[in-house]
């Protein structure tokens, strides 16, 4: 799995004969601490805020004992809390660091206000977080019952509709022992009371299967320090302290974080119907509270500009997709129809390689924060397989990534005085927009070609599930604040909307799309170029009149690789069908073009930014089940044989269903493609055809500059 911000710093230090791991991110002080919490978790749960606060400070995690790349001690001495404190001390030597802002989640809670009350030459600030202290009586949920928890039946899926009380009885080492990795679904379903919190339970229940039921046995024989005790470090601890507590938090109730305040003078941030680990659930907000409080008690003074608004030129941010390439060609259309149509507007691009490259051989200007984005397109591939992609799981598991990313945003329209963002599949910053609303001080714009997450047929129930409330929850962002996108536009006609439901007793997705977007036609990468002259292009590229020419191209991932491989296989037999064919493979950015070889009448290129005029000119083309390449494709009236991705929805579903409708293209599943004379016999089968799709309209980019041009 790909992370967001590798350590530019890791190794291990020994104390008391327990060997503990750490990393250390970035350079710029002060240096925040983050602590371990309770032994169940290791310091991947800190990985939504590592790589946002480690480019403005430097940040050391560790894992504490008993998981992660930590030594698992069974002696319950290892786990008391005055060993946890000197654990943080070895970290704070061992990585050369003076003094820190510490912070706490849970049990690191406790251990942090240790620290900053027996330590405070060492702490600069102390954040603490659903801190779990013994400065108050337990959440009332936690009561135990009765009975035998080993005679309840076990949680299969994350399910905390059924009585808390009841299942507490699964806080318990006799039930650790036996259904280890059911107590972690029920423990953490009750960390994450919110809706919508899927993901981080399966992470956290992941993470708490790295480490073994005795280890979590040995930490609670451990023994907790007097009430009296907690009171006494809150009392003596001087530098500033910042307590974060949600209010539905159901592992250590809200009157916990409360208590601390009181007692240490601090500032309490209640975040409302939070649970137990909101930086999880509300990443953005926690990680700026902690930014921020890091910048009080350690100001970093520099320079600043204001300009007054009437001195302020238009500005407008474009966020392109970095998902392949087809997002960055009809978006660099759109903005050049804006600027013709406003002569006073100045666009500037936030986006990663390779739209980077496209845009830069384009002479666009981009913003050289973009150097700061997590690459999405190295963690889609490191998510791929044999001509397979689950885009959907692998979406899901890029939120690292995601929220990385829609902090470089944040930090570049904070800073930059926007006038118009317009995201194009943007969705980090649509989904963070909504989840923190009060961060919009621009419009906004929303660009999609498709609507709706869509569980491939004969999935696991598990998926439809899973796909039905992510669905959920985008319709009620939209629906509660229905300003936030000034514009979202479809890229295409509603008969291009798929005419399925949301999921069970959601909205039908092409209703409600006609009643939130407006329509743009389709925007094609020619839209603002002359008509191809296929007969020119051929002269130019030393194709002959009469030769046929086959095309493979699999965008600007290197997901396409193995379809790539398969046509290069197919081409020898394909020849001896198609006399004299020419192959030209186009591998594209991210592919190494030696990764097929070159030979008689098969051409390989990289990458190639006109590539829209050679498909136009050639005969046949062999792509991915991408929107934007095949509806270029059907606009030149070229016959093409599309391979969708396996477990894509997006190409196996929304596209296709566009792609039928404009009577476009021949789909060939993988199974097909991947035997090589399955493949050519298709190449034979269908090079050179005269096809008539649909008309694909023209002038899409102009009618979404001109959209965006009311927002200006």
């Amino acid at each position: 799995m790909t992370r967001a911000r590798e350590p530019d710093l890791d190794g291990y230090v020994e104390h008391a004969g327990v060997k503990l791991h750490y990393e250390v991110h970035g350079d710029a002080g002060p240096t925040l601490l983050l602590l371990p919490t309770w032994t169940i978790l290791h310091k991947r749960f800190w990985k939504l805020q590592v790589p946002y606060l480690s480019r403005h400070h430097r940040v050391v995690t560790y894992d504490g004992p008993g998981n992660g790349l930590s030594d698992r001690p069974r002696d319950s001495a290892a786990y008391h809390h005055d060993r946890q404190v000197e654990y943080a001390l070895a970290v704070l030597d061992a990585t050369g660091t003076d003094r820190a802002v510490v912070v706490g989640l849970s049990m690191g809670g406790l251990w942090a206000l240790q620290l900053a009350a027996e330590h405070g030459d060492r702490v600069l600030g102390t954040v603490v977080i659903g801190a779990s202290v013994p400065l108050t009586d337990q959440h009332p949920s936690r009561a135990q019952p009765g009975g035998d928890p080993l005679a309840l039946p076990p949680s299969a899926v994350p399910d905390v509709t059924r009585d808390p009380v009841e299942h507490w009885a699964k806080y318990d080492p006799a039930f650790w022992e036996r259904r280890h990795e059911d107590f972690l679904w029920f423990f953490f379903g009750m960390c994450f009371p919110e809706p919508r919190s899927t993901k981080p339970i399966e992470d956290c229940v992941g993470w708490g299967l790295d480490t073994v039921p005795e280890v979590l046995t040995a930490e609670r024989a451990s023994e907790p320090p007097a009430r009296e005790t907690v009171e006494g470090w809150c009392r003596a601890i001087t530098a500033p302290v910042l307590v974060v507590h949600g209010d539905r938090d159901l592992i250590s109730p809200l009157s916990r974080g409360e208590r601390i305040a009181e007692l240490t003078g601090g500032e309490l941030v209640v975040i409302a119907g939070g649970g137990h680990i909101p930086l999880a659930r509300d990443p953005v907000k926690v990680n700026h509270l902690i930014g921020d409080f890091a910048a009080r008690v350690a100001p970093r003074p520099g320079p600043t500009t204001w300009r007054r608004g009437r001195l302020r030129p238009r500005r407008v941010l474009y966020v392109s997709s970095p998902i392949g390439l087809g997002h960055a060609r009809r978006d660099l259309a759109v903005a050049r129809a804006l600027t013709r149509e406003r002569d006073d507007v100045q666009v500037e691009w936030l986006a990663q390689d390779p739209v980077t490259r496209f845009l830069e051989q384009a002479g666009e200007t981009v913003h050289p924060a973009s150097a700061w984005l997590a690459s999405e397109s190295g963690h889609i591939e490191s998510e791929s397989g044999e001509h397979d992609l689950h885009c959907f799981e692998a979406l899901r598991r890029m939120d690292e990534i995601l929220v990385n990313n829609f902090h470089v945003f944040h930090d570049v329209v904070r800073e930059g005085d926007h006038d118009l963002v317009v995201g194009d599949e943007a969705w980090d910053i649509d989904h963070y927009l909504h989840e923190n609303p009060e961060l919009k001080r621009f419009a906004f714009a929303w660009l999609t070609d498709f609507v709706g997450i869509l569980p491939m047929p004969g999935a696991p129930e598990r998926e439809a599930r899973l796909a039905a409330d992510y669905n959920a929850e985008m319709i009620e962002h939209v629906e509660r604040f229905p300003w936030l996108r000034d514009r979202a536009i479809f890229v295409g006609n509603p008969e291009d909307v798929v005419p399925d439901a949301f999921g069970p007793g959601l909205p039908d997705i092409r209703a409600w799309t006609e009643e939130h977007y407006d329509f743009a036609g389709y925007v094609t990468g020619l839209d603002d170029a002359a008509p191809v002259d296929r007969a020119e292009v051929r002269r130019v590229l030393g194709w002959h009149e009469d030769e046929q020419v086959c095309v493979v191209t699999v965008g600007g991932s290197s997901v396409g690789t193995h379809l790539l491989r398969r046509a290069a296989a197919a081409h020898d037999v394909a020849r001896r069908l198609v006399p004299g064919l020419r192959t030209v493979l186009v591998t594209g950015p991210r592919v190494d073009p030696d990764v097929v070889r070159a030979r008689p009448g098969l051409e390989v290129h990289a990458f190639v930014p006109d590539l829209p005029r050679l498909l136009a000119a050639c005969d046949l083309a062999v792509v991915q089940g991408g929107l934007t390449t095949t509806m270029e494709l059907a606009a030149a009236a070229r016959p093409f044989l599309y391979v969708p991705l396996r477990n894509h929805f997006e190409q196996n579903l929304h596209v296709r269903h566009r792609l039928e409708r404009y009577g476009a293209g021949r789909c060939l599943p993988w199974d097909e493609a991947a035997d090589p004379d399955r493949l050519a016999q298709a190449i034979a089968e269908d090079i050179g055809t005269r096809v008539t799709p649909r008309p694909v309209e023209t002038g899409g980019a102009a009618r979404v500059a001109s959209l965006l041009a009311d927002l200006l």
